[in-house]
């Protein structure tokens, strides 16, 4: 009987999905070839197909198959892999090589005539040697044990260097920082295994998968590639970038266009969802998550997004712990799930919960920044500045371009009363935001503007600090603490009727903010007072004042830059700032004329015009 036509037949119930099919004639094929190794290894792979795992795993090893080939040894490992049966996976792989490795390495050498040759069983050495660093790298993940995991994939796109799945785990997960991605790129063996064409092609769609918030640059596809530019894996890469920036709308423009032609493009989902919490599409977001709950339960993008949704409406959020649970359950490694699940602690003011997943969030994903610039947001609200600066400091090694990062470095400073450190870091990160483009005019950077005038108030530079608030009331118009710093300013420059002027608008749009309450009252005392106005050089700021932080969103390739991280951001959170301890002198000068009184009331009321925090996302 010619079996080759029954096994081609098999072949082709395989490439239509009809897998009980293929097995009952797998099955028999095994019989009249009198158990012929190859036609047990499809046999195995019918089984495997059909989910009956230890049913494939025992036809090959019951034969002890998986010690004489590469395949068979990849193959009962991979079936108790899919079993969650991780450390017996490991031990088929971890097993003797196999004896006659006739599939790695005799093909090729010499021509052994028999089925067993790696070209019937359309396997090359190289890829069934990745395949088994790919599958060995997934148990260690699965493990816990990142180190041999990132070791493992690393080898398997040696091997081949078209093994996509490995490179995308390396950077998806955050295994490597920026610095080693690029490194391991470029000691990739591509000239060796691909063309020159391959090569390009590789190397560009390899490079586009790289950190996005580390330097953001235009996106070019080479000629040799014209045609990719509207490939949706590109274009998705391109609207990461966007959202990077804080470029929101064009990064919902770009990743709307993908989910028309793809609705469930599954590296265009985490942006997707990180776009619409930005921009505050609650409706969208909603009817994404239910779409996706229905349609991929099993999915952990699926309840990430639903747990957004609970932490962009307020006051939900128990409901988003419930659901970026579940997500971080389904897959334990899905880093923007354990970040946004920190932020649900942290707008309630639960430091020690939140930094215990943002800890979490930074094993997980080693080359993210986010998960160390978060524990550094949360050590500075608990008033920790040495922890928080070490902690930003790791941040800023990973990302040193990254302008979120440098500003809240520039805020430890602060806080430690080195002005001038703090006002260099500061212009330093609004450089950075230049450099990014037009798309720097967001609300997003209110706090930094306003950050540069208190420290330029400091500094005594109160023309320019005047500058730096009006331009943050060009971001955001209606904001109280803003108009009460530009009052506290002209207060400071003697100019009583605008700063009585400002502190009324402040108290319009916030009645009860003490500080503008208080200021205001001296204000007008001063104003219609007989005495001489001061400028403030005699101040002497003995109070300084606290970080006080508009908790942002935080997201999500992680991703991540993350998760990013990245990563979808807080709503507002109110901080308390605290007034410092009156020393015995200080009682002493309560008594003195009104000049030295209003003089001692600027130093306490001043740590009520807090510093403002801004940091980066991403999932």
């Amino acid at each position: 009987m010619n079996l080759d036509r029954l096994r081609k037949r098999v072949r082709q119930y395989i490439d239509q999905q009809q897998y009980q099919s293929a097995l009952f004639w797998a099955d028999k094929i095994a019989s009249l070839s009198h158990e012929d190794p190859q036609d047990i290894y499809w046999l195995a792979q019918c089984l495997y197909l059909t989910s009956q795992y230890h049913r494939a795993s025992h036809a090959l090893r019951s034969r002890k198959l998986d010690k004489l080939y590469g395949a068979c040894q990849y193959l009962a490992a991979r079936c108790h892999y899919a079993a969650k049966e991780f450390q017996q996976a490991l031990d088929i792989l971890d097993a003797e090589e196999p004896a006659s490795k006739k599939l790695l390495d005799r093909s090729g050498k010499e021509d052994i005539g028999t089925p067993e040759s790696s070209k019937d069983w359309d396997m090359s050495p190289a890829s069934i040697k990745s395949s088994i660093c790919l599958l060995r790298g997934k148990i260690y993940d699965a493990m816990d044990n990142r180190p041999l995991a990132t070791s493992s994939y690393k080898e398997a796109l040696k091997l081949d260097v078209y093994c996509f799945e490995a490179f995308d785990l390396l950077t998806s997960h955050h295994m490597l920082t920026a610095q080693e991605e690029k490194e391991f790129l470029d000691s990739l063996p591509l000239s060796q295994q691909c063309t020159e064409e391959e090569e390009e092609l590789l190397h560009f769609l390899f490079e586009n998968k790289l950190k996005k918030y580390n330097k953001p640059s235009d996106l070019v596809v080479p000629e040799m590639v014209n045609g990719l530019q509207d490939n949706l894996d590109v274009v998705v890469s391109l609207a990461e970038r966007h959202y990077y920036n804080c470029d929101f709308k064009m990064c919902y423009k770009l990743t709307s266009m993908v989910m028309v032609k793809d609705p469930f493009h599954a590296n265009c989902l985490p942006v997707h969802i990180g776009t619409l919490v930005e921009l505050g599409k609650a409706n969208e977001l909603f009817y994404l998550s239910h779409k996706l709950v229905d349609l991929y339960p099993n999915n952990p993008v699926s309840w990430f997004s639903v747990g957004c949704y609970y932490l962009m409406v307020g006051h939900k959020n128990e409901h988003a712990r419930r659901y970026l649970s579940k997500a971080t359950t389904l897959e334990r490694t899905y880093g923007p799930a354990w970040i946004a699940y920190g932020h649900s602690f942290a707008v309630e003011s639960e430091h020690d919960q939140a930094m215990a997943a943002y800890f979490t969030a930074a094993q997980l994903m080693k080359g993210c920044h986010l998960p160390m610039l978060y524990i550094g947001l949360e050590y500075g609200l608990t008033n920790n500045s040495k922890l928080a600066e070490r902690f930003f400091s790791q941040a800023l090694s990973i990302a040193p371009e990254d302008p979120f990062v440098i500003h809240e470095v520039a805020v430890v400073a602060f806080q430690n009363g080195d002005w001038k450190t703090a006002e260099r870091l500061f212009l330093d990160a609004m450089e950075k935001i230049k450099a990014i483009g037009n798309e720097v005019t967001v609300d997003k950077w209110e706090p930094l503007l306003n950050n540069l005038g208190h420290v330029c108030r400091k500094l005594k530079k109160y023309e320019q600090a005047l500058e730096y608030h009006r331009q943050a009331l060009v971001l955001i118009p209606q904001h109280a603490s803003t108009y009460a710093a530009i009052g506290y300013v002209h207060s400071l420059m003697g100019d009583f009727e605008s700063a009585i002027d400002y502190f009324h608008t402040a108290l319009g749009l916030k009645r009860d903010d003490t500080f503008s309450v208080t200021m205001l009252g001296h204000c007008i005392e001063m104003y219609i007072g007989d005495t001489d106005a001061y400028i403030g050089t005699d101040i002497n700021d003995k109070v300084r004042g606290n970080l006080n932080t508009p908790a942002l969103m935080k997201m999500l390739n992680t991703s991540e830059p993350g998760d990013l991280l990245a990563t979808p951001r807080l709503e507002e959170s109110n901080v308390t700032s605290l007034e410092t301890p009156l020393s015995n002198q200080d009682k002493m000068m309560l008594e003195a004329p009104l000049r030295l009184s209003l003089t001692l009331e600027c130093d306490m009321y001043e740590s009520d015009v807090m510093l403002d925090t801004l940091s980066d996302t991403s999932t």
